[in-house]
């Protein structure tokens, strides 16, 4: 089939070099147009630009695919369906019928579970042991449309959002090539989501990434992982924000330890939640690389028993206290979850 490719993030590439190397021929790649980037703002192209331009893709970055102009220009492509990953926009409905099989999104969840902006990101915080990405029609609605494919993915104790969302991306790569197989011979027809087992994943910010240690250690240890490497766990501090790494649960810590409490050792730094304690991997000063919390300890040398959250928005006694519209599809996934980008 000849195929448009529509990504931005990093999760999108490995998708890009399989449809690639297939039978189809992708004719062109659909991408974000070039944007600020980093502390400095350079403007920078897109992970799926970069790799478009090292395989000599013709390149579309339109500001808006909401126009006649780029409708036009997706007709002239003549093809046969657009494969989407992750691309960052709003689609028309008016687009949906102009490719013979419509587009045809990788999105990585078990759907009807988790539809939305993070599906990486809100498997580990909930807790699930098993998640895996699905390729389904795209049609108005978020995420609603007919499934064509899925494959399984085991979620480690451990995981991060980046280390699941990159063994997703390989995976989903070639569950989206097969999809284009089948839907080019004739044998694969899309099935109809169930009714049961809906749940959504709302675009994660950096609000939703701050830890709240009066929460049980299973959860600050899921959420930190959840939002691992974007846009990473923080709380407050009287040393500043401080990022933070992976954390481990010590459920029966050497001494109690009362929520957001510190417990610093030669080795390891420990810290009070709503449910025993966690241990801290790394932590990132403000304007400094992550180190590994005991180095950070010896030159930030906090008080026997200070709490940790106590930042200059904590309160006196240092106690811290995602639709479509109308004509509109959406049709999301994370990418950018694990990796900066947009939802579709």
């Amino acid at each position: 089939m000849r195929l448009l490719f529509a990504g931005t993030p990093d999760p999108a590439v490995p998708s890009l070099h399989a449809l690639r190397n297939s039978d189809h021929e992708v004719v062109a790649v659909l991408t974000r147009p070039d944007a600020p980037a980093g502390r400095g703002g350079r403007i920078a192209s897109s992970p799926v630009a970069v790799a478009a331009r090292g395989l000599g893709i013709p390149l579309l970055q339109p500001i808006s695919i909401r126009t006649d102009e780029f409708a036009a220009e997706l007709r002239d492509l003549r093809v046969d369906a657009v494969a989407v990953v992750a691309y960052g926009a709003l689609i028309p409905a008016s687009l949906l019928t102009v490719p013979r099989h419509g587009w045809i999104n990788l999105h990585f969840s078990l759907l009807p579970s988790w539809r939305g902006a993070a599906p990486v990101q809100a498997a580990i915080r909930a807790g699930d042991e098993i998640t895996g990405a699905s390729t389904f029609a795209i049609e108005k609605g978020l995420d609603t449309g007919p499934v064509y494919g899925t494959v399984t993915e085991p979620i480690g104790p451990n995981d991060t959002a980046g280390a699941l969302l990159d063994r997703l991306a390989e995976s989903g790569a070639r569950l989206l090539v097969a999809t284009m197989d089948g839907i080019a011979d004739g044998s694969l027809m899309p099935q109809p989501q169930p009714a049961d087992g809906i749940s959504l994943a709302a675009k994660v910010n950096t609000e939703d990434a701050r830890v709240d240690f009066a929460a049980p250690a299973l959860a600050v240890h899921r959420l930190v992982r959840s939002v691992t490497p974007e846009p990473g766990a923080w709380v407050p501090s009287r040393w500043g924000r401080l990022g933070l790494g992976p954390v481990e649960v010590v459920l029966e810590p050497p001494e109690p330890l009362a929520p957001g409490r510190l417990a610093v050792g030669k080795r390891e730094v420990l810290v009070g939640t709503g449910s025993g304690a966690v241990r801290l991997g790394t932590v990132q000063p403000p304007g400094k690389r992550p180190m590994p919390a005991a180095d950070w300890a010896r030159g930030a040398r906090p008080r026997p028993g200070e709490r940790l959250d106590a930042g200059t928005d904590a309160g006196a006694d240092g106690a811290t206290d995602g639709a479509a519209d109308s004509g509109i599809v959406a049709a999301s996934d994370s990418g950018a979850g694990g990796r900066p980008g947009r939802p579709e």
